[in-house]
């Protein structure tokens, strides 16, 4: 069992920065893949980034290429998410999502993943 809570989320202007962080319980977060996945008003959901239980590999949806980075720290059951150069279209609640699988072709489908976060608010304004 995994339990995720999600925090750092804000209103900022377009162009600022953000960092989202991703606070899991449970003795083997290591072993998980974590994702941010993000929903906008109205939208389905969509995969932004993620990475491996080690930390060793990371994926990125394409709308934050070059813009947002992923990393985790083990030791502190954590996993962030760095938003630079923040644009109005990234306004949309954000969730972190744990699942063990292998991520080479899972890891965009929501139903791969098996514990998620509440959610926080980000708002871009322009």
């Amino acid at each position: 069992q995994v339990q995720l809570v999600e925090s750092g989320g804000g209103l900022v202007q377009a162009g600022d920065s953000l960092r989202l962080s991703c606070a899991a319980s449970g003795r083997t977060f290591s072993s998980y893949f974590i994702g941010w996945i993000r929903q906008a008003p109205g939208e389905e959901r969509e995969f932004v980034l993620g990475i491996s239980g080690n930390g060793g590999a990371t994926y990125y949806g394409d709308s934050v290429k070059g813009r947002f980075t992923i990393s985790r720290d083990n030791a502190k059951n954590t996993v962030y998410l760095q938003m630079n150069s923040l644009k109005p279209e990234d306004t949309a609640v954000y969730f972190c999502a744990a699942g063990q699988f292998d991520p080479s072709g899972s890891y965009r489908r929501m139903d791969a993943y098996n514990y998620w976060g509440q959610g926080t608010q980000v708002t871009v304004s322009s």
